[in-house]
Formats: C-alpha cells, structure tokens, sequence
C-alpha cells in the first residue's frame, strides 16, 4: 500500500491532520500529469501547469478531501477535474460574446472603403422628410 492511499485512508477515518502532508507527496505527479493535459491542447493555451494542479486541488475539495479509496481513485479524480477545467476554458473562450465566431482581421487586409451617398439617394431622404 502506498503512502498516499495511507494518507487517503487516514484522512477517511477521520485524521484530517495527516491531509496536510498529502499534497507535497503527490504535487509533482499532478504537475506531471497536468502538463500531459495541457502538450495536447492547441498552441496559444495560456494555462500554465502549476495553476491547472492548483485549480485541479481546490475543486478536489483541498484540504477537505473527499472519500478516495485509493491512490489510483484520487488521480483519476485529479484527470477529471482538470479534463473539466480544460473544456470550460475552451467553452469560454469560444463563446459569441466573447467573438468567439469571429475572424481577426489586420486592419492592413481590410477593405475599408467608404461609398458615398448618391445624389438619388439624398433626394430620396429630402423626399421622406418632407
């Protein structure tokens, strides 16, 4: 059995003390395994994976940790929080108010042409307002 299932099962049965040595044992594997999730991602993510292990903990509950049977149980919940975190930040990034279904543009490659009011047009709008 490993040190942090230990730690789990301790902290199952009530010794929420021993939860403090809990992330120095495990940090650098979810450093390891968040910096996997995040070499997949498209170019241009600005989530480092230092603050993808420190969102992952904080939705794992932190010091509060939840009933993880094992060590295995735990790193499987820790891929799942930050599998989420991921979608959201692409779901946010995407969204329309955020142009997200828009192209950037140089202003150099934009036709910026402005058509001036035809003499028909201008008597059409005196025709209307009289």
């Amino acid at each position: 059995m490993s040190e942090v299932t230990r730690i789990l099962q301790a902290v199952q049965a009530g010794d929420h003390e021993v939860a403090e040595r809990l992330i120095p044992l495990v940090y650098d594997e979810l450093r390891q395994l968040a910096a996997r999730k995040l070499a997949g991602e498209l170019p241009g993510q600005t989530l480092q994976p230092t603050a993808l292990v420190h969102e992952a903990w904080l939705r794992l509950g932190a010091d509060d940790q939840a009933n993880w049977s094992s060590r295995a149980h735990f790193f499987g919940a820790a891929a799942e929080a930050m599998r989420r975190i991921l979608v959201e930040r692409a779901r946010h990034k995407r969204r329309i108010k955020r142009g997200g279904q828009l192209a950037f543009v140089p202003l150099e490659d934009a036709a910026l042409e402005v058509a001036a009011p035809s003499p028909d047009d201008e008597v059409l709008a005196v025709h209307h307002a009289l």
